[in-house]
């Protein structure tokens, strides 16, 4: 495996694309954890074969497997989605797998973030994790392209960026102590300027009630072009939620990008609140670690971790009170594309969804 890029992606003239930008492809990463997944990660599997099988359409999708799981993946999948044996601990591409940069010149590179579990041995959700640690070297490897080793801890979902220079996040994930105690708030935003190619942070307080990733904007919002975010919202003053989105929304409204302009923010209806029940909880093996799930456990559900896709939108179906409401609003938000929605219920147990299980490969043509 060839050694990582001892520069960082800012100084070599590279930055980040928006998600809403050209794809050349999206990984995911294939679920069988015990003790994440119920019933022997059955009901994941079906989900995430939903999942890639939506996306598919609109970019090539490539699953990696573990070598035990990798025929009963092939099997399950369609023969266009291309299946890798890779080595990981859980399941979640968007904060173990690279995150990829482009310049002007049509040339793509990965960055390879530091990763241990949510927090380390501070309150991560599992150890080991250098499996997972090891998978965005391997995927840039597989993509044929040159990698920086960022030198601190982050995850995919920490960061959401607008593609011109203008990167979200969270101070309730960045700032946590089981990341990067010794880096400063003020550390942290030149690294994140230095390896996203970015000029400004925004920094949102909280992310969403009870997530347990400490916080990921990725389940509060998501940027859906230069200037426009769709933000996780309830009417409930007595959700505990509210708080929390009423803050982010301030933010926002008061903060300029890196071009000076103001942000639009979108409302998307916060589902339920959901639950898991007796008989979810049933299912999953006892975790040793940080991963504990019991019955009556209070959901971090959001419309707002769904994927952007070359032709579509592939978002979680959560609530039927709501998702008809997320679906229109979704479709308002991206006029030229398909709206499609993908039962989330079994993804969303795990920790996650959509956009969390998924890291879309930016088209090396895309241009600032």
């Amino acid at each position: 495996m060839k050694q990582p890029l001892s520069s960082t992606p800012r100084a070599d003239g590279f930055r980040m694309p928006g998600e809403f930008e050209p794809h050349s492809g999206c990984w995911m990463m294939w679920p069988e954890r015990p003790d994440n997944w119920r019933q022997g990660a059955g009901p994941a599997q079906d989900a995430f074969t939903a999942v890639a099988e939506a996306i598919h359409p609109s970019d090539p999708v490539t699953m990696a497997v573990s070598p035990t799981q990798y025929s009963n993946a092939r099997a399950r999948l369609s023969p266009g989605i291309r299946v890798v044996e890779m080595a990981s601990d859980d399941a979640w591409m968007r904060d173990i797998g690279p995150s990829f940069v482009i310049d002007g010149k049509g040339h793509r590179r990965a960055v390879d973030w530091r990763f241990n579990a949510w927090g380390g041995d501070y309150n991560g959700l599992y150890t080991p994790w250098d499996r997972d640690d090891a998978v965005a070297a391997r995927v840039a490897e597989l993509e044929s392209v040159e990698r920086y080793r960022a030198p601190f801890v982050l995850e995919g979902g920490a960061i959401h960026v607008d593609g011109e220079g203008t990167a979200f996040t969270t101070e309730e994930c960045l700032l946590s102590p089981g990341r990067n105690p010794k880096l400063s708030k003020a550390e942290i935003e030149d690294l994140l300027k230095d390896y996203l190619g970015i000029e400004t942070v925004v920094w949102i307080p909280r992310g969403v009630h009870e997530d347990e990733t400490t916080g990921h904007i990725d389940n509060l919002l998501h940027v859906c072009a230069p200037g426009v975010i769709a933000l996780t919202w309830t009417q409930d003053r007595d959700d505990p939620q509210y708080e929390r989105s009423a803050e982010a929304l301030a933010v926002l409204e008061a903060a300029r990008d890196a071009t000076g302009r103001r942000l639009g923010v979108m409302k998307l209806p916060a589902p339920g609140p959901l639950y898991m029940s007796e008989t979810e909880a049933a299912g999953i093996e006892a975790a040793a670690t940080g991963m504990a799930r019991s019955g009556g456990q209070r959901l971090a559900a959001s419309y707002a971790n769904f994927y952007i896709g070359n032709s579509r939108v592939v978002f979680p179906l959560l609530d039927p009170a709501s998702d008809g409401a997320a679906r229109d609003i979704l479709q308002d938000l991206f006029p030229t594309r398909d709206i499609v929605g993908v039962p989330g219920r079994e993804i969303l147990l795990g920790g996650g969804n959509i956009h969390c299980i998924t890291q879309q490969v930016p088209g090396t043509a895309a241009q600032p």
